[in-house]
């Protein structure tokens, strides 16, 4: 359910939208963009969902003790973002380790979290490093190691347009900063 505020956002954006429209030299009333305004204003205002969502509320109660000391790994979680040079869509996947320091989160949860900094104008780099970051301190984990591997629609539509490119972003703190076997480790569990 959208409150009333957002609502007004939402309406907002979708006057700035319009406006976009017309200096581009298209006509607003033409039949297929009379809503475009309003359709793209609610796309936008869901793409950048993560601005509105905290980390602890999505994590919630799903902290759960556990001895264990092995690594955790949740591979392939496929992500969409903006960027935030030329607000065009990149899109990919996000692999996840983290070795548990006396808790460990459900998994769901690791997903909420690559989406909330997923959902917000973005760069591959900082995305790679607030998802590292933030799970370990939310999971309080003995260290956590994040790969990224996605494509750019700002290389591929314009710019280079080079259409078989990939960009893959690493990003890892704790245990895995310290002891690189733990890393060729992470490795070998996400390899396909």
């Amino acid at each position: 359910m959208i409150s009333s505020e957002e609502n007004n956002k939402i309406n907002q954006i979708a006057s700035h939208i319009e406006e976009i429209i017309r200096l581009m030299g298209e006509d607003c009333t033409r039949e297929g963009l009379v809503k475009t305004p309003q359709r793209a204003a609610k796309a936008l205002y869901h793409l950048t969902s993560g601005y509105r969502n905290n980390p602890e509320e999505i994590v919630g109660e799903a902290l759960f003790n556990h001895e264990g000391s092995q690594i955790v790994v949740v591979k392939d979680i496929e992500f969409y973002s903006m960027c935030e040079h030329h607000i065009l869509p990149f899109f990919g996947k996000i692999s996840v380790g983290y070795i548990p320091d006396g808790k460990i989160v459900g998994l769901s949860k690791v997903a909420r979290l690559v989406n909330l900094f997923a959902r917000r104008l973005q760069v591959q780099e900082r995305l790679t490093s607030q998802l590292c970051r933030e799970l370990q301190r939310i999971v309080g984990a003995k260290g956590v190691m994040v790969v990224c591997t996605a494509q750019h629609l700002c290389m591929k539509m314009r710019g280079v347009e080079k259409q078989d490119s990939s960009t893959t972003t690493i990003d890892y703190i704790g245990d895995f900063a310290d002891k690189p076997s733990l890393r060729e480790e992470f490795f070998r569990m996400i390899a396909d």
